[in-house]
């Protein structure tokens, strides 16, 4: 619907079932390959209460959204410049701005500007940055614990 922000997280795989392919091609001209019945044994049809995550919104502070031995995601609501120390993580990070504008800068002066819609990854080299948010913004954090 209007307004809906999807960001789908998985962990790394060399599987892909398709069920439907938007009628794409291949190289040669050839329809995609489906796996509609393989999809159909891999789904989890067990009905949930309720499918959103819930989750406190807290300003400035990260909110773990989910966790996994694959990967975590925490939510970041900034209305003001945040420290992130990601030297006890031995991984990339991935941040997803969500809302708003922010500028996340290292300590050897690299830096990069994210809008609503955009994504930096933040190789596991670079131990701390900050983030300087230009309005209230919302990002996604996630990383390979």
């Amino acid at each position: 619907g209007s307004g809906t922000f999807i960001a789908e997280i998985q962990q790394s795989s060399d599987i892909t079932y398709r069920i439907f392919d938007y009628n794409r091609r291949d190289a040669s001209g050839n329809s995609r390959e489906l796996h509609t019945e393989l999809a159909k044994d891999a789904i989890d049809y067990k009905l949930y209460p309720e499918y959103k995550t819930d989750y406190d919104k807290i300003e400035n502070v990260p909110v773990e959204l989910a966790s996994c031995p694959y990967f975590e995601t925490n939510f970041l609501s900034l209305t003001h410049t945040v420290e992130r120390n990601n030297l006890s993580k031995d991984s990339f990070i991935i941040y997803i701005c969500m809302s708003g504008k922010v500028e996340i800068t290292d300590l050897n002066g690299g830096s990069i500007v994210l809008q609503k819609g955009e994504t930096a990854l933040i190789p596991a080299s670079i131990a701390h940055i900050s983030i300087k948010p230009s309005e209230t913004s919302e990002l996604l954090e996630t990383y390979i614990p």
